[in-house]
């Protein structure tokens, strides 16, 4: 029986390659020379908003709840994986034993409930996309006013991604100065998977509209 599993795995290799080349990055810098920076461009500021979020209290906070969902996940469907595969591998060992139509039946009983993790571990890929992107639009939407009062105090007429910078002036990065400010305002907040398997909530019943009474002349 041919089954699939997700791709939290591929993910985790990712990270960890990610890591490593993040790692030999770090060393690569620390044997480079120190940088000499051009005089710092009034009205021109920069900012990473991925790094901000990173280095913030609530940004490791959410990627520690984040992994701590994900393992809730990873358990749940590994549970259940192991235990298909288990009764697979058993009922492959009682072929000799087992009429055609007997072996046929409980063969395709298994199929169907390893479609139905299929589909479950799909679903549960989605939520946890969702939940990532929930949580982090809070955190962003947490953050902008924040970027606007820093760019106000260092009178900034253009904000650039740092992303799309090489190299800036750290005098015009007004990222430290988000983190400082996110760092006063949140630290964490509660919040769970998204259940998408959920049903929505029946619509509202539509308003009658009473007409008003007739004015009496």
């Amino acid at each position: 029986m041919k089954t699939k599993t997700l791709a939290f795995a591929a993910c985790a290799a990712a990270a960890m390659l990610a890591q490593g080349s993040a790692a030999l990055a770090q060393a690569a810098d620390a044997a480079a020379p120190p940088v000499t920076y051009g005089a710092p461009i009034a009205g021109l500021c920069a900012l990473s908003v991925d790094g901000a979020i990173g280095a913030s209290t609530v940004g490791k906070y959410v990627d520690t709840r984040l992994g701590q969902i994900s393992a809730q996940v990873n358990a749940e469907l590994s549970g259940e994986r192991t235990t298909i595969d288990n009764e697979a591998r058993a009922l492959d060992g009682q072929r000799s034993t087992l009429d055609q139509n007997s072996f046929e039946q409980r063969a395709a009983a298994l199929q169907v409930r390893d479609n139905a993790w299929q589909r479950k571990a799909q679903l549960r890929e989605r939520e946890m996309q969702a939940t990532q992107q929930q949580a982090l639009g809070r955190v962003l939407n947490e953050m902008r006013p924040l970027i606007a009062q820093a760019a106000q105090q260092k009178s900034c007429a253009i904000v650039l991604d740092r992303s799309s910078v090489v190299m800036v002036n750290p005098a015009m990065d007004i990222t430290p100065g988000v983190i400082t400010a996110l760092n006063g305002k949140l630290t964490q907040f509660a919040f769970d998977r998204t259940r998408l398997d959920q049903p929505q909530a029946a619509a509202a019943p539509p308003v009658k509209q009473v007409p008003a009474p007739a004015s009496k002349k």
